[in-house]
C-alpha cells in the first residue's frame, strides 16, 4: 500500500498533474500500472481517512493537546515507530515542521498503514503527505520536502 501512495503522491501532487476526482478511473489506472486492486482501495481509503482528519468535530484528539503535554507512545505505536522514526517526529516537532495536531495526524496515518515493515523513510513520505494535505503548513511542507529529497551525501557534510 505504501508504494501505491507514493505513487500517487509523486504523479499527482508532487509533479502538479491535475488529480482525478473520479475513483474509478484512478483505481483502473493504478490497476494498468500494476498495483493489486485490493491494494489500491486500501491506499484510497487510506487518503479519504486523511481528508476527514482535518475535521475537528470528528477527530477532537487532535486539538485538545494542553501546551505542556507529552506524548507518550503506546506499545502498538512503538511496534511500529522504532526508535529513530519516533526521534524524527520529536525533533520535527521540536523545529516546528509539525505541530501536536500533525503529529497526530501522522501518527494515525502511520497506524492504519497495513505493512510489515514500516522505516523512516516510509515515515518522511507519510508526514510529506500530511503537511500537503493541511492547509497552512506550506513552510512545513517545503522544509520536510528538503528532508525526504537530502541525498546520503548532504547528511556526510555536516
Amino acid at each position: 500500500m505504501m508504494d501505491i501512495l507514493m505513487y500517487l503522491f509523486e504523479t499527482y501532487i508532487h509533479s502538479d498533474v491535475e488529480l482525478m476526482v473520479d475513483q474509478d478511473e484512478l483505481a483502473d489506472e493504478l490497476s494498468r500500472a500494476g498495483f493489486h486492486q485490493d491494494d489500491i482501495y486500501k491506499a484510497l481509503n487510506w487518503l479519504e481517512k486523511l481528508a476527514l482528519l482535518q475535521d475537528a468535530d470528528k477527530t477532537p484528539y487532535l486539538t485538545a493537546n494542553a501546551l505542556t503535554s507529552v506524548r507518550i507512545f503506546t506499545p502498538k505505536e512503538m511496534d511500529r515507530l522504532d526508535t529513530e522514526s519516533r526521534g524524527f517526529l520529536i525533533f520535527l516537532e521540536q523545529i516546528n515542521v509539525l505541530s501536536p495536531e500533525t503529529r497526530e495526524m501522522v501518527i494515525d496515518r502511520v497506524m492504519e498503514l497495513e505493512t510489515l515493515e514500516f522505516e523512516l523513510d516510509d515515515l518522511k513520505w507519510v508526514i510529506l503527505m500530511v503537511l500537503f494535505n493541511v492547509p497552512g503548513n506550506e513552510s512545513a511542507y517545503d522544509q520536510m520536502e528538503e528532508l525526504l529529497y537530502a541525498t546520503a551525501e548532504d547528511e556526510y557534510l555536516h
